[in-house]
């Protein structure tokens, strides 16, 4: 090739590519990214409002742009579709929906492109607990030094676990004299929380090292140990699940072998959520459960999360029965054969066989 006309060509071709920064003069015309699609938001209701149970919930959509209206909308309240919406407002019964946290989804379309704005709401009991009333039954001793952080009645004794670092145990307490039969103690990083009995294992839980225990029922010898990703507070067994609390409205039902999470249950009553859920005990098919910093128990509808009643112990413990430890009511234990009740409290010199009326 003549050297020259080489030369001018590549000057016309360096030129080119000056002109188109690089690019082929075909990517001017590349398509630009396209524009999210806005087209809804929610007015009503706003985010978190508490609603009763049974109420019908108007919802109220606008547009975000007056020039543009969707084709069509479509509702849902968590997964399951409710229906389409016909212009931007719809009355939402809620007869049928469960308790606490409701996810409601409108999605709209247009010219094939869709939009969802979705807003969480809280459906409360729209039924008051019932007021119940108790009474003391029979008095026995209880270990002072015991931090109570789970109870329950196993073949004519207690197990009982306690927490604190340093001090956490589990349990085998005679009833009638206080005296602890058989113990076995924590290492000093953990404090002991709930326990409970499922298929012939005892069941223990931690409070932040989220870190359980399986231990041999007679023995008190450790099985194996099991994680869980939230705080531990309360335990109880329920059919073939065991129900834990956290300090929050929440009851987590969980699959013992390998303590995952089969469904979560949220607590409320006609004010509203019932937090600090602490020690649990399944009684006759309700979960009765301490409120931390309270002398309240409530009594749970574990299906629905409804507080169906409550109990206020408050004088339980006499006055001149406290001590300078003396900490919070919390201690449930049920015996189901002879249906005897049992509460106490965090380093109470008394546990309190109880008649609730």
């Amino acid at each position: 090739m003549n050297r020259v006309l080489y030369f001018t060509s590549s000057l016309v071709l360096l030129a080119m590519l000056a002109c188109t920064n690089g690019k082929s003069p075909e990517s001017k015309d590349a398509p630009k990214q396209n524009v999210s699609l806005q087209l809804i938001s929610f007015a009503k209701p706003t985010n978190g409002e508490l609603f009763n149970l049974g109420d019908n919930i108007q919802i109220i959509l606008r547009l975000k742009n007056d020039a543009v209206t969707p084709d069509s909308i479509v509702l849902y309240v968590d997964n399951m579709r409710i229906g389409g919406m016909t212009n931007l407002e719809y009355s939402l019964g809620t007869n049928s929906f469960a308790l606490g946290t409701r996810q409601v989804r409108a999605t709209a379309w247009h010219n094939g492109q869709r939009q969802t704005a979705s807003v969480g709401l809280k459906l409360k009991s729209n039924i008051a607990p019932q007021k119940l009333s108790y009474k003391v039954v029979n008095t026995y001793p209880h270990d002072i030094e015991a931090y109570t952080q789970g109870l329950f009645y196993h073949n004519g004794n207690l197990i009982e676990s306690t927490g604190q670092k340093g001090l956490s145990s589990l349990r085998r307490v005679d009833i009638k004299t206080g005296k602890v039969i058989q113990s076995v103690n924590l290492n000093r990083e953990y404090f002991g929380e709930g326990t409970t009995i499922y298929d012939g294992e005892i069941y223990q839980i931690t409070w932040t090292s989220r870190k359980g225990f399986v231990y041999n029922p007679k023995t008190f010898d450790l099985i194996r140990t099991f994680d869980y990703p939230t705080q531990g507070w309360g335990l109880t067994t329920m059919d073939n699940m065991l129900v834990m609390s956290d300090g929050s409205n929440i009851l987590y039902f969980l699959e013992p072998k390998s303590f995952t999470e089969v469904k979560r249950v949220e607590v409320l009553d006609n004010v509203g959520p019932v937090n600090q859920l602490n020690e649990l005990e399944l009684i006759k098919g309700k979960i009765y459960a301490n409120v931390y910093l309270t002398d309240k128990v409530v009594v749970i509808d574990p299906s629905s999360g409804r507080v169906d009643a409550e109990i206020d112990f408050s004088g339980l413990l006499s006055e001149r029965d406290k001590h300078r430890n003396i900490d919070v009511l919390n201690g449930i234990a049920w015996d189901s054969k002879d249906e005897r009740l049992f509460v106490t409290g965090k380093n109470w010199p008394k546990l309190f066989e109880i008649q609730v009326n």
